[in-house]
Order: C-alpha cells, then sequence, then structure tokens
C-alpha cells in the first residue's frame, strides 16, 4: 500500500552466535521480495553513533555511562535513521535494538531493569521491532567462534563466561516474555539450515 509505514526487523544474540552471518543475508532476501531497505547496525548507524560506539566497545566506563550512552546513541540513530526510513515506507534490518540492552548493561552488567525501562520509555516510547531475530548458540560455541575471528575482540566479547551465561538468560527471558515478536534461531545449526529457517519466517512475516 502506498504510503503504508515500513517494518523494523532486528537481530540479537550473544557474541558469537552468528547473527551478523546472516544480516547481510537477510536484507537481500527482502530486496528480492520488493521490499526497500536501510541496513544498520547499535550502537553506531550515524557518525555521532560510531563514535560513541568506538567509546562504548574499547573505553572502560560506570555500568551507568554504559547504559545511558547506548540510549544517547540510540536516539540519535532513532532521529537521523530509524524513524524517518520507517516513516518512507523502507524497511529497517538493524544488528542489535534495546534487547540488546537489556541483555548485556541488566542481564550481564547488573543494571537493574527499571532503570532501563525508564530509559526506553524516554527514548522510544511508541516504537519496538515488528520481529526479532534472536540467535542462540551454547556458550562454547559462541567463545570458539570469537576467539577464531581475525579480528581484536572488544571489551564486551573479552568478558568471562559468566557474563556472557548471564547475557544469554537475560535474552531467554526476553524472548519468553514476548514469543510472538521474538523468533528463537538455533545458530548452532549449519548456515543451509538457518537460512531455510530464516526464509520460512521472513515468507510468513511478508505476508
Amino acid at each position: 500500500m502506498a504510503g503504508a509505514k515500513g517494518k523494523f526487523i532486528t537481530l540479537e544474540g550473544i557474541d558469537g552466535a552468528g547473527k551478523s552471518t546472516h544480516h547481510a543475508w537477510l536484507v537481500d532476501e527482502l530486496l528480492q521480495r520488493g521490499k526497500s531497505v536501510v541496513q544498520t547496525r547499535e550502537p553506531g548507524g550515524t557518525p555521532l553513533g560510531e563514535k560513541l560506539r568506538e567509546l562504548l566497545l574499547h573505553e572502560a566506563m560506570h555500568l551507568e555511562t554504559e547504559a545511558l550512552l547506548m540510549f544517547a546513541a540510540r536516539r540519535e540513530h532513532l532521529a537521523q535513521v530509524i524513524e524517518p526510513a520507517l516513516a518512507r515506507g523502507d524497511w529497517v534490518v538493524c544488528d542489535r535494538f534495546t534487547d540488546a540492552s537489556y541483555a548485556y548493561q541488566c542481564g550481564g552488567r547488573g543494571l537493574a531493569w527499571e532503570k532501563l525501562q525508564v530509559l526506553e520509555r524516554w527514548v522510544h516510547p511508541d516504537l519496538a521491532p515488528d520481529l526479532t531475530l534472536l540467535f542462540d548458540v551454547p556458550l562454547d560455541v559462541a567463545q570458539a567462534r570469537i576467539t577464531a575471528a581475525a579480528r581484536e575482540a572488544d571489551r564486551f566479547e573479552l568478558e568471562k563466561t559468566e557474563f556472557h551465561a548471564r547475557v544469554r538468560a537475560a535474552y531467554h527471558m526476553r524472548a519468553a516474555a514476548e514469543p510472538l515478536r521474538i523468533q528463537l534461531i538455533d545458530g548452532s545449526q549449519s548456515i543451509a539450515e538457518i537460512k531455510n529457517k530464516l526464509e520460512e519466517t521472513i515468507a510468513t512475516f511478508c505476508i
């Protein structure tokens, strides 16, 4: 329908779950289905957001500072990229969004959920993803992938196993609370098997 609002799809998962591997494929799949697609990521997505991303991934800071910077980057991202794209009728595919803040800052770091809820209501009270693909793998699989990656690990990836276990548990809590929005994807399957699952999910979502 001309003038229809676009759709907002997010990809989530612990570091090493494989979501980034399928991001580009998902964008291509939507393009083939005739959608106008904006591909982006968090933290980041804007010039200011990318500068904040560098700080967040590499500079040690208080957990509340970390949460506030995440949402500062998110507010700029929403204003400059996500909200205009959705208003145009584009589909937005974003690598991480607020579910990641609940998983990492609350689950991993121990920030009170109530504090994050205040930020969420302030920064995007009327916007939530239409679909979230949550890639899930056992911790040992994720860690092996991080170790094998040919790049320098960021400070989240360098956290201990207990941290990543808490992040994963928080993601599972989010999925259990919103099963219609959050689709759990077994990231330990082969790439072909995952793509088949994603094709089924997107085909249903695009109807």
